[in-house]
């Protein structure tokens, strides 16, 4: 609570000197009251600040009672009120509970005076915030509490935008936390009536008057107030009342304002949407009624803003209305869709978008006798059921001239049918509705789909992706075969290859369809890959190649929660999939897929488990297997664990380090349902298999041997070893740590060993299944620090930080002797290494900090104990402070800095002057590696430490900082300024200026400051200027609160004196919705009465380019017949050359050039480094180019560069060419590039690219 408040309060007292007077004043006031607090011996404290306050404001009451309360910006009560509007929300409850009178008496009175002061009367709003926030159900009953939440629910409506959202939060923050143990706030009753009597009102066409600045309020702007603000109460108001609201609500459209019309229909559709996530929100009693009146009140057709919001209000109404009761719901189906259906024909994209989702809204309205009569008169020629009649408009629809632009709509809503319509009328085994009433359209869209004048694949693909996903391939193909082989296109059918990718969602057909349909096929087809590979037919056999790849990689689709896995997954099905994943190393990612979908989805299923079957897909659990039958394929799959594990071991090895960790993810799926005999005959043999590598390898790197290559099975085996690791018992698991805690792992020459053997131990150790003595262990792993690689020391810091948990309180004299190799890791060059080894370092200070006995005896040879705590561990670390090298020193600096930003808490004032006392010294150090980690801890330490005990260091430090204030090298200067700007915000301006003793030095300070002035100014004037369009900058964030305190933040000063560029908005064309357009056909005659969907395009389809359009552009040699390409249109392009891609050209140099950077994936920069080669790079880019001896040069005048001409790399080529009548007889450019009229000033690559 105490922090709240500094923080809260350290941001209002360096505006002491601000120009501004509503600045000035409250800063000006907290420093008397502390003053006061010092003088008197008080403790700063939110109870104190808020007493000291209270007496302040009655004191500035009483002197003014004559001439009335002062409400200037500079005057006591405006700065009182901001000052208590800060603090409240941090003093405890009861003291605001017994001190409630006083506060009504002397601020409910002020709410008249302070009407028309915005700045006061926000700060009394916020104030009466937190106070409400504070009481218990009797105190909101006292007198005049009532009346200021009244008057502050009045100021909803005021004219003046901060006031309004000030008072809108509060009301919402007040009855979003209702009193214990109260469901609904007691005022949210008041609230309601007061909403409906205010809608009331508008919508008899009264004005609501207020008093302010700005004139009274138009009733339509009051409306559109009233209506933001009762949006986000809605939740919280009464359920009874939510009926009357919502018949108020669908008045407001008569009164013909679109922009309320749209609102108001927007509430309903959110209150509509609460009914049925709140089952205490009762409107199914007015169902029926809103239904009609929104029916009864259709906008005009012009009007697109509104038509949308009125089709979604209806799609929303009827799933409401199906929730309460569905048999009438389905009564007004469709007279609803008919009106929804009519938006189809608008010519204003939005609002066809709105009527589809409206109309799959109205597709989760059937209800199961409704599609059981629609099942029953599938075969009748007039249709009379709903269902019915509604597939029979979609069908016309495709066809009919009227909703040629709506193609993609219709599309939607014939997905959103199939999704509907899954009723299966029992069990899985019985077709779905979609399949007996909708195969006919599916067809019809997949003939649509193969027409190439069709323009809408993409859409007609989504259909038949839901089709393919609720259907199944089974049964869509049954309809629509795919005609892939050769004898199909013998006999003129259209193939169907686009179907192929649609079969990798998971659906409902069995895997036994697989296995016979396209397994077979894909067998037929690979011998037509073959033959044509013999006899030279490359492209075709590549063809071949792509459609085996597409149906194999649809396999996963059949192997979720499948039925038949045990008829389907046959020896023989085996050995297929066996021979793929060791020979057809492109269908391998498939299989792997299907294996541990295989798995996974049916123990999902055998579990019971709602939150892990909620993860399946949506499809899956639609149609799902019983649990049984999932605990039966799971047993099933378990008798095949052990051969399949042997398979996916010999794969995990033969494949590259890329592809491992996908056959990791398998081998770990299988060997969680197996047997646990069979994981323990796995294990040793993996564990005979690593010895005899490991020892082959030992033997093998004698003297003699030094340069031979590691054996990559070892590496490959003890990567196989970390999958089993989680399953195995506790007696193998003692015996893995026990032969990986040897000389022979942990200092193996090759470093992968080196690094799987720290993981495997850290993962033994995490597991709890290994008994560990950790001082054993910790001796042991000393003894092999030497052979230690680089690329290990990460894992091995991991494994120390999981064996420091284990360390028992009566056993910490073994941290000492981890802290040198912790302190130095934290310097390391691997940033993960760094990372491990800063957590190494805080898990020994939450060690220490939970208490024990450091037996110094065993440490230091001294006979008395310590206490362990954060502090005695902190007095080791500063052991580091005394080494012999910058290097280590300046680690220590580094571990430090962590250690006091993770336990600034827990660490006594007393320590932490020490600490910076003792560090500030090392700042006037000449070694730059050791002042660069100081610089970081002083960063930190303004940022983090209370600032009275910061302040009486401000005199050394200061001076201290001023010294690197001028030196550029490791960018030293920036980060001086960087902490002078944060101690100014801190400290303020006064204190930080008067440490600084030379007038140089007092220079540096000057500019910071007025720099940081400049900087407020722009932000102002930018602020001011309502047309401005902000862009607002994206701060870097490292990801650590550590590294976002010492790398996160950069100076606001850096970018100061350069305004952003405001962003231009690239101009906007004409959009989708710009017309549809007839295609002319001059060889067919075109007929619109049927066929329209594919005769009718878009104005996009007329800029596509087009095949041999360019080649049209160019002359025709009678003789020959070839085209003809001048060589004007190049030399052109050579005059009017020179405007070059400015922007592309900085942004390069900013990323190549000497003076240039990277940011890495963490958000730091990363500076280039001045090498040589961009030094000659840089230079070479100033040279001009050498022209021709025979060219004379103007003098005065540069010469130009000369630009490269199209097709120049070719002209060794091109000059053996024979040329007849000067002309050559090939072209060496693409026609594209030739036949190019704009840009002509574009600059052309060596390769004659633009």
């Amino acid at each position: 609570m105490a922090d709240n408040v500094e923080a809260v309060l350290s941001k209002i007292r360096p505006h002491t000197s601000s120009a501004l007077a509503h600045q000035k004043a409250p800063a000006t006031l907290l420093l008397a009251i502390e003053a006061t607090f010092r003088e008197q011996g008080t403790e700063p404290s939110a109870t104190a600040y808020f007493a000291a306050l209270l007496t302040t404001l009655d004191g500035a009451l009483q002197s003014s009672r004559a001439s009335g309360p002062a409400m200037g910006e500079g005057d006591v009560i405006p700065a009182v009120l901001y000052l208590l509007a800060s603090v409240v929300p941090s003093v405890p409850h009861p003291v605001i509970r017994s001190n409630l009178n006083t506060i009504l008496s002397l601020t409910s009175p002020l709410f008249p005076t302070l009407s028309p002061y915005a700045p006061p009367l926000r700060s009394q709003i916020t104030l009466y915030g937190a106070i409400l926030l504070a009481l218990d159900r009797p105190h909101l009953d006292t007198q005049g509490l009532r009346q200021a939440f009244m008057t502050i629910l009045q100021l909803t409506l005021d004219p003046r935008p901060k006031v309004r959202k000030r008072a809108s939060e509060v009301v919402k923050e007040v009855l979003a936390v209702p009193p214990f143990p109260l469901a609904k706030h007691p005022y949210a009753e008041k609230v309601a009536e007061w909403v409906k009597a205010a809608l009331v009102e508008i919508s008899a066409g009264g004005l609501p008057k207020f008093k302010g600045k700005k004139a009274d309020t138009e009733g339509s702007e009051a409306a559109i107030h009233l209506l933001a603000f009762l949006r986000p109460v809605l939740p919280t108001l009464p359920a009874e009342t939510l009926s009357s609201i919502t018949s108020s609500l669908l008045l407001l459209p008569r009164l013909g304002n679109p922009y309320l019309s749209q609102s108001a229909y927007s509430i309903l559709s959110d209150l509509l949407t609460l009914s049925l996530e709140d089952p205490t929100v009762d409107l199914h009693s007015h169902m029926s009624d809103l239904l009609k009146v929104i029916l009864s009140s259709p906008p005009i057709k012009s009007d697109a803003a509104l038509n949308a919001a009125w089709a979604t209000v209806l799609g929303n109404t009827m799933l409401a209305y199906h929730h309460a009761n569905a048999d009438e719901c389905v009564s007004q189906l469709t007279k609803v869709w008919k009106a929804l259906w009519g938006l189809l024909e608008s010519s204003d994209g939005a609002t066809r978008k709105a009527a589809a989702q409206a109309l799959s809204t109205l597709g989760q309205c059937f209800t199961p006798a409704t599609i059981k009569a629609a099942v029953k008169e599938k075969d009748s020629a007039e249709p009379k059921e709903p269902i019915r009649k509604i597939i029979l408009q979609a069908t016309s629809a495709l066809e009919s001239l009227t909703y040629a632009r709506a193609i993609p709509e219709v599309l939607s809503v014939v997905s959103s049918l199939i999704e509907n319509l899954r009723f299966r009328n029992g069990s899985r085994r019985n077709t779905t509705a979609a399949e007996q009433l909708l195969l006919p359209l599916i067809t019809q869209i997949a003939g649509l789909r193969v027409q190439k004048t069709f323009e809408y694949k993409e859409a007609a693909d989504a259909t038949l992706g839901t089709a393919m996903r609720v259907l199944g391939p089974e049964v869509v193909l049954r309809s629509l075969p795919l005609n892939l082989e050769t004898v199909d296109r013998q006999a003129g059918r259209e193939p169907r290859a686009f179907l192929l990718p649609l079969l990798a969602q998971p659906h409902p057909s069995p895997l036994s369809h697989f296995v016979s349909y396209f397994v077979p096929l894909t067998e037929r087809m690979f011998d037509l890959q073959t033959t044509a590979e013999a006899e030279g037919r490359q492209s075709e056999a590549k063809v071949w190649t792509v459609l085996v790849e597409q149906i194999w990689m649809g396999l996963p689709g059949y192997c979720w929660g499948t039925p038949d896995l045990k008829q389907s997954l046959t020896p023989q099905f085996a050995q297929l999939l066996s021979q793929l994943l060791y020979s057809q190393a492109d269908l391998r990612p498939a299989v792997l897929r299907a294996l541990k979908v295989m798995v996974d989805s049916n123990v999902t299923l055998a579990s019971g488990g709602p939150e892990r079957i909620a993860k399946l897909p949506a499809t899956v659990r639609a149609d799902a297997i019983s649990e049984k039958e999932a605990q039966e394929n799971v047993a099933f799959l378990r008798t095949q664990a052990e051969s399949w594990l042997a398979v996916l071991f010999n794969v995990f090895s033969s494949v590259g380090r890329d592809n491992q960790g996908t056959v990791g993810d398998v081998v770990s799926a299988w060997i969680a349902i197996a047997d646990p005999k069979e994981v323990t005959q796995a294990y040793h043999k993996l564990v005979t298999l690593f010895q005899q590598n490991i020892t082959k390898a030992h033997n093998a790197s004698g003297p003699s041997n030094k340069n031979q290559p590691s054996d990559p099975m070892t590496v490959v085996t003890q990567d196989l070893l970390l999958l089993v690791l989680p399953h195995l018992s506790s007696e193998d698991a003692t015996a893995l740590f026990n032969l990986y805690l040897t000389s022979e792992v942990l200092e193996s020459r090759d470093n992968g060993v080196q690094k799987r053997g720290y993981k495997t131990l850290a993962r033994l150790v995490e597991s709890g299944k290994v008994q560990i003595d950790a001082a054993v262990v910790f001796k042991q792993l000393e003894g092999l620090v030497d052979g230690l690689a680089a690329a290990a020391k990460k894992d091995r810091f991991h494994l120390l930080t999981a064996l420091v948990q284990l360390i028992p309180p009566d056993a910490l004299h073994l941290i000492p002797s981890l802290i040198p190799e912790a302190v130095l890791g934290t310097k390391e060059p691997s940033e993960k290494a760094r990372n491990v080894a800063f957590d190494l370092i805080v898990a020994m200070g939450k060690k220490m900090a939970a208490g024990g006995v450091v037996k110094r005896d065993m440490v230091e040879g001294m006979d008395e104990g310590a206490t362990a705590n954060i502090e005695e561990y902190l007095t080791m670390i500063a052991g580091g402070l005394a080494g012999a090298t910058p290097h280590m020193i300046s680690a220590t600096v580094t571990a430090i800095s962590r250690l006091v930003f993770e336990f600034r808490d827990s660490i006594s004032s007393q320590m932490l002057s020490e600490i910076f006392t003792t560090l500030l010294v090392f700042l006037g150090s000449a070694n730059r590696e050791i002042v660069k980690s100081v610089l970081g801890f002083v960063k930190l330490a303004i940022h983090t430490m209370p600032v009275d005990l910061m302040r009486p260091h401000l005199k050394d430090l200061v001076p201290a900082l001023l010294r690197w204030s001028h030196d550029h090298k490791n960018h030293f200067k920036s980060k001086a300024r960087h902490i002078f700007e944060r101690m100014i915000r801190r400290f303020g301006w006064e204190d930080v200026y008067g440490c600084a003793q030379e007038e140089e030095a007092r220079k540096v300070l000057v500019n910071i400051k007025k720099r940081k002035d400049r900087a407020k100014r722009k932000r102002a004037n930018a602020a001011d200027d309502e047309d401005e369009v902000k862009v607002p900058k994206a701060k870097p964030i490292a990801g650590d609160a550590f590294e976002d305190v010492l790398y996160g933040s950069e100076s606001e000063l850096e970018d100061s004196d350069e305004e952003d560029a405001p962003v231009q908005n690239a101009p906007r064309g004409k959009g989708k919705d710009a017309g549809a357009r007839l295609r002319v056909d001059d060889d067919e005659p075109m007929d619109l009465l049927s066929g329209a969907a594919s005769r009718v395009m878009s104005k996009s389809y007329y800029t596509r380019r087009k095949p041999g359009q360019d080649a049209a552009r160019f002359k025709t040699d009678e003789d020959t017949g070839k085209m003809v390409v001048d060589e004007e249109s190049s030399e052109e392009a050579e005059d009017h050359a020179g405007g070059e891609d400015v922007a592309g050209a900085a942004y390069r140099e900013s990323l190549t050039s000497v003076d240039g950077f990277t940011r890495g994936p963490n958000g730091r920069i990363k500076f280039n480094k001045d090498t040589k080669k961009r030094r000659r790079d840089a230079e070479a880019d100033e040279d001009v180019e050498m022209v021709d001896g025979d060219t004379i040069q103007k003098p005065g005048k540069k010469s130009k560069k000369a630009e490269p001409r199209l097709g120049a790399e070719f002209k060794a080529k091109a000059s053996w060419d024979v040329k007849k009548h000067g002309i050559d007889p090939y072209a060496y450019m693409s026609l594209s590039q030739a036949a190019k009229k704009q840009n002509r000033g574009a600059r052309i690559g060596i390769a004659g690219k633009r």
